[in-house]
């Protein structure tokens, strides 16, 4: 475990030398004073007010919950529907060949269409 440790110091070492490295370019230097600035102010500010807060986090979470909700019925309607357009096939398939025959017989009886309709 001694070598996995220093493995992690080296590695925490290197990652703030490769920083204050990085640090050397003034552009860098101001936009990370930037983020921090926008960082320390955001922290401050849940700091001051928590309630504000943890209402917003519940009012997010309400409406991931809702959105989640929302789409396992969207989900769960569709796949309804996939399994009601597998049962149409068959039923398509049969209606098709009752109308084949008829017009079958019908051709073959020699009726035209008025007959067929009912009007002369």
């Amino acid at each position: 475990m001694g070598s996995s440790k220093k493995f992690w110091i080296g590695m925490f070492l290197g990652a703030m030398a490769g920083g204050a490295v990085t640090l050397l370019e003034k552009s860098t230097r101001q936009a990370v004073r930037k983020d921090f600035s926008k960082i320390s102010s955001g922290v401050a500010y849940v700091v001051k007010n928590p309630n504000e807060f943890i209402e917003d986090v519940k009012e997010t979470a309400n409406k991931v919950r809702t959105t989640v909700e929302q789409v396992t019925e969207d989900v769960a309607f569709i796949t309804e529907k996939v399994e009601e357009i597998k049962d149409v096939p068959p039923q398509i398939t049969e209606l098709v060949k009752g109308t084949k025959e008829s017009l079958k017989k019908i051709a073959a009886s020699g009726e035209t269409k008025r007959n067929i309709d009912g009007q002369e």
